[in-house]
């Protein structure tokens, strides 16, 4: 598309950029040689070509960027001016190409990862040890957030690819199951259930819950859970951690239906639910139709030949 010019036949500012850049590669290197025939040599181009690029930058800025003198071209004041510009503004896109280069590179490129907080502890620090064993110079880009926000970033493409729960259905998105991980209905150690081993999901029906806020995945899970067992759960505090939330059932504050901790945690104890079946499900997600770097599709292979042992180890 031609750019948009006024009644003197100047590009519009909006249109500087497009029309500009292609042509300070040109500009850089006759500023350098100070000889037309030797710029295009090394540019590769017919000296008419480049010629012609060169009168149309200086008509577009409505400056002589050079003094003819004979064969030989000296920058004018405006040309210094200018090029000093253009040397950094090259120097930027430069810049700008090697550092995706070097995300793609197969062997040290970078993966953005994202993950739920209740995967940060164990789960996620071991599988990029094993991963990196086999890709020991590939980078990583780590994100913890709940699953909504997770998915979010993603669909943004700020992540490659994440770990997420529930498992997302949605047709802009990829996923696949990987594993699942039993739920504990965690009580204070002196509450009167806390003798107990196993525990069906209605026995809590009159308890005060502390969940994560609406949006988290595990908000979710409760819910539905708790509408499998004929209840509504009493939300008494929301939070956006889970230790955090263990420190409240700790604190008396309520029980909470939770994965296991990584280490155990004082001042609580954690009953297995015979009945719903509580579970959840841990998946990866990735964008559709994004191509992936050498390093995101190795990373991606790994996880999921994790399938049934992510969370084991």
């Amino acid at each position: 598309m031609s750019p948009v010019r006024n009644e003197k036949d100047i590009p519009v500012t909006s249109d500087w950029g497009a029309n500009l850049t292609p042509r300070l590669a040109q500009f850089a290197a006759v500023a350098r040689h100070e000889h037309l025939t030797r710029a295009a040599a090394e540019l590769g181009v017919p000296q008419s070509t480049l010629s012609r690029g060169i009168a149309r930058l200086e008509s577009d800025l409505g400056v002589a960027l050079f003094a003819r003198r004979g064969r030989a071209l000296a920058l004018t004041p405006a040309g210094r001016t200018f090029l000093a510009s253009a040397e950094r503004a090259l120097a930027a896109v430069e810049q700008a190409a090697e550092s995706v280069r070097a995300d793609a590179d197969p062997s040290k490129g970078k993966v953005a990862f994202g993950f739920l907080h209740t995967l940060g502890w164990e789960t996620v620090p071991g599988l990029i040890r094993a991963f990196r064993a086999g890709h020991p110079g590939v980078r990583f880009a780590l994100v913890q957030n709940y699953g909504e926000a997770m998915l979010d970033r993603l669909r943004a493409g700020d992540l490659d690819l994440c770990l997420t729960s529930p498992v997302p259905d949605a047709p802009d998105l990829v996923a696949r199951r990987l594993d699942e991980q039993r739920l504990r209905l965690v009580v204070p150690e002196d509450h009167p259930l806390a003798s107990r081993r196993r525990i069906r999901l209605a026995e809590a029906a009159d308890e005060h819950f502390v969940t994560l806020e609406k949006g988290y995945g595990m908000r979710r899970i409760l819910e539905t859970l708790c509408a499998q067992a004929g209840f509504t759960p009493r939300v008494a505090f929301e939070g956006e951690e889970a230790e955090t939330i263990r420190g409240l059932v700790a604190a008396g504050l309520g029980v909470a239906l939770l994965p296991p901790p990584a280490v155990p945690r004082p001042g609580v104890r954690e009953l297995a639910v015979s009945a719903p079946r509580a579970v959840r499900e841990i998946g990866l997600a990735w964008a559709a139709g994004r191509p992936d770097t050498p390093p995101v599709a190795a990373f991606r292979d790994f996880l999921l030949s994790r399938r049934g042992r992510l969370l084991s180890g």
